[in-house]
């Protein structure tokens, strides 16, 4: 099972187990909570609604902090003295995934098999529906068809009619 999850402005595939690295959380605290955009259980089942991943959570450790590289930032302007530098370090807290909860995904997934039989039904009445827009759409263009020939006949006699009355002067 994995989870999607967003922490600083970033998103994450996680497992449990993982070990990342998320930008700086503040505080002490030694366990954090996300809320996962999407879950993928054992069976490859995905969860994506609203209403399941309001109730699922990921829990996660905290190990430590850590720096990123550094990154120097030089702005330089020619023939005018313009000079300046500057350096940065961005700040991580590395984490370990301990638990990814989705509570309910079992009563869930029966929901969904009842929802998808209703769904195939739905299909098959709007079948029907579409059979016979079909029908009525070949026919219609079948009724085209029919008056671009009828215009081609007319415009290959009208130009037969020109020709012929030009070779007779």
């Amino acid at each position: 099972m994995y989870a999607i999850i967003r922490a600083g402005g970033k998103q994450a595939k996680v497992q449990s187990g993982d070990v990342i690295e998320i930008e700086r959380v503040k505080g002490d605290a030694e366990q954090l909570s996300f809320a996962p955009l999407l879950v993928v259980d054992d069976k490859g089942n995905a969860v994506s609604d609203r209403d399941v991943l309001a109730k699922a959570s990921v829990t996660a450790k905290v190990l430590g902090e850590s720096q990123g590289p550094k990154v120097d930032i030089f702005k330089y302007k020619n023939k005018t003295g313009y000079r300046r530098r500057q350096g940065h370090r961005q700040k991580y807290t590395q984490i370990e995934i301990t638990e990814i909860k989705l509570p309910g995904a079992k009563a869930k997934s029966a929901a969904a098999k009842s929802g998808e039989t209703k769904a195939k039904t739905a299909d098959e009445k709007g079948a029907g529906a579409k059979t016979t827009a079909a029908k009525s759409s070949a026919k219609s263009t079948a009724a085209k068809a029919t008056a671009a020939k009828a215009t081609a006949t007319k415009t290959t006699a009208a130009k037969t009619t020109k020709s012929e009355s030009s070779e007779e002067e």
